[in-house]
């Protein structure tokens, strides 16, 4: 009819509940992305082992840091002592009426706190349990406890970045923590999409480990097909030349430049006024010859502001952008398509980056404050178990809630 408004689909996983026993980074980006995209995601937390991951500039007055604020963002908040028997019981209690669990916990606690899958799925049957171990829950390396530069150094990760002649170089920013809770997230959804056609529930056994290997996949195939090591390229391509990020004009300014057709190469090659050779015609006889042309490149480059360079080989259709920094990156004109201002009770409002993606017809819910420990407890036991005020106070004084 016409002029009456359209009813949106509610988000993607408004009618799943997750129970999340997660902490620090890997698990908590996890159950984060669950919740970014509507799921009822509640952190099972206890005040003994507050979840606290690092120093932070900011730390709140209830005791958390920036990084918990951002990745617990759309969650609630339960305090209960595993160790507790009365607080075991209501933990399986609360799994009865969950759709799926994560835990981020060292092979083995879970079973130790009788949380394990073998025991809760006798509670629920239909339920996706998860678990995000270093290296999985068999095999040799399953005690091995895991951070984030041991992973990314046991899985070869850190001899293909960096240059020939470089040490072992990372991946900054807990890259495999985060690479970790994506691939959870997406076996998730691949698990609940099969439970909706089979009823059937299913164990997630996640080696972080094996996620750092799969992202260089191709390098350890490539390596056990011909039998030589990848090189270590820094910022060149085996695919494209020439590759880098050049030097230019001002205190530590510099372009990215990428050249991967023969005509970029040659508006390239008259904008940096370098003279034409047979060499040149070729991927592999510009990669030979890769340190000279870097040199001419880096002459015109010096003279030039980043941003100046940046829109000159633009305009050429030579792929370049200036390298930004953080700053540049948060205060740019297409900050508000990467960042949202949550509200955020402890400071008034903080920035947060949003789901890199749309949903046509979708509206996902807006993020909210991240949860103080325990803050919803008596909410989610009414909601979830339909407890009164009188059991619940109970189990506060048993200690289960704490």
């Amino acid at each position: 009819m016409a002029g009456k408004s359209e009813t949106k689909p509610a988000a993607p996983l408004a009618s799943i509940r997750v129970l999340d026993f997660t902490h620090v980074l890997a698990g908590p980006f996890c159950t984060r992305l669950l919740a970014d995209l509507g799921a009822d995601v509640v952190r099972v937390e206890s005040s003994k082992h507050p979840d606290h991951p690092w120093p932070s500039a900011f730390v709140s007055d209830d005791g958390r840091h920036a990084s918990y604020l951002n990745t617990n963002r759309s969650k609630r908040s339960i305090a209960i002592d595993l160790k507790n028997r009365a607080g075991q019981k209501l933990a399986r209690e609360l799994v009865g009426v969950v759709d799926v669990l994560v835990e981020n916990f060292s092979a083995g606690v879970m079973e130790r706190l009788a949380l394990g899958y073998d025991a809760l799925k006798l509670c629920n049957a239909s339920l996706i349990y998860v678990s995000m171990s270093g290296y999985g829950h068999s095999g040799p390396r399953r005690d091995w406890t895991s951070m984030n530069m041991n992973l990314q150094g046991y899985s070869g990760l850190m001899m293909v970045t960096g240059a020939e002649g470089d040490p072992p170089t990372a991946i900054s920013n807990s890259w495999n923590d985060y690479i970790g809770g994506l691939h959870a997230c997406f076996a998730i959804l691949q698990a609940l999409a099969r439970r909706s056609a089979s009823g059937a529930g299913s164990l997630i056994d996640l080696s972080q480990f094996e996620c750092s290997a799969a992202m260089i996949g191709s390098s350890i195939l490539s390596s056990a097909v011909n039998g030589v090591l990848p090189p270590r390229r820094g910022n060149r391509s085996e695919e494209f030349a020439p590759q880098g990020v050049y030097r230019c004009a001002g205190v530590d300014e510099w372009c990215a430049v990428c050249v991967q057709t023969e005509d970029q190469w040659k508006a390239l090659a008259e904008v940096i006024d370098l003279a034409e050779s047979s060499d040149f015609s070729t991927v592999a006889g510009r990669t030979a010859r890769h340190d000279e042309i870097d040199q001419a490149i880096s002459v015109w480059t010096a003279r030039l502001s980043s941003k100046e360079v940046e829109q000159r080989l633009k305009s050429l259709g030579v792929a370049a952008e200036r390298v930004r920094r953080i700053d540049q990156v948060v205060e740019s004109s297409n900050a508000s398509a990467i960042f949202a201002m949550m509200p955020e009770r402890r400071v008034g409002y903080m920035r947060t980056t949003r789901l890199p993606f749309s949903l046509s017809n979708v509206d996902l819910p807006p993020p909210r404050s991240a949860p103080s420990l325990g803050e919803h407890s008596a909410e989610v036991l009414r909601e979830w178990l339909n407890l009164s005020r009188t059991e619940i106070d109970g189990l506060t004084q048993s200690e289960a809630l704490r």
